[in-house]
């Protein structure tokens, strides 16, 4: 008769599998430990990281609003300084036409007494005529500023005078003007014509 034997797990077996599993388990804890402290900090960086861009787009937006309003503000200034041109621009053309529809009117009433002149057939009444034309010729040149100058016994003077002759006399002083042949016209410091004259010595 042939006895069974039967194996009983001894101590050392036993002790041989719980711990493994034990292991097992217990790195699977620390490795999700580790993972949702990873997760949880990568959580956290993604927040700050989307509260940073939030925080620079609503800069940037503002950036955009205060470059419009500069840009806005820029077209304004540009529009305003070119109707100011414009304005400038015709303004002084309308100065000058006024001013030259001025002196031309001032002209007028002389080219009336050539043309009432042309009428006279006796002598006396042209030479008068001619006297009286002259006379208000000065008139209308004074009313415009406009003053004669380059007389007999003035000092010559090359910037005002245009000598065309010279003579030797020791009846005058050097540089005087002896004979003016074209008098000379200014308006304030602004030389019209300049005097034609003939100096001595």
């Amino acid at each position: 008769m042939t006895e069974e034997k039967t194996e009983i797990p001894t101590a050392d077996e036993d002790n041989v599998t719980e711990p493994v599993e034990e292991t097992a388990d217990s790195a699977q804890q620390c490795e999700d430990a580790d993972a949702e402290k990873a997760k949880g900090k990568t959580d956290k960086k993604t927040k700050k990281l989307e509260a940073r861009i939030a925080e620079l787009e609503k800069k940037l937006e503002q950036k955009d609003a205060e470059a419009a309003e500069k840009d806005d503000r820029y077209m304004r200034m540009l529009a305003e300084y070119e109707n100011f041109r414009k304005r400038s621009a015709k303004e002084k053309d309308g100065i000058y036409s006024d001013a030259y529809a001025d002196a031309l009117s001032a002209i007028l009433p002389i080219i009336d007494n050539l043309e009432r002149a042309v009428g006279f057939t006796d002598a006396e009444q042209v030479l008068k005529g001619v006297e009286m034309i002259l006379k208000s010729s000065d008139e209308v040149l004074a009313k415009m500023g406009v003053e004669a100058f380059g007389a007999k016994g003035d000092i010559f003077d090359p910037n005002m005078h245009n000598a065309v002759m010279h003579i030797e006399d020791e009846e005058h002083k050097e540089g005087e003007i002896v004979e003016v042949f074209q008098k000379g016209y200014k308006r304030g410091d602004k030389i019209i014509r300049y005097a034609m004259v003939q100096t001595a010595n």
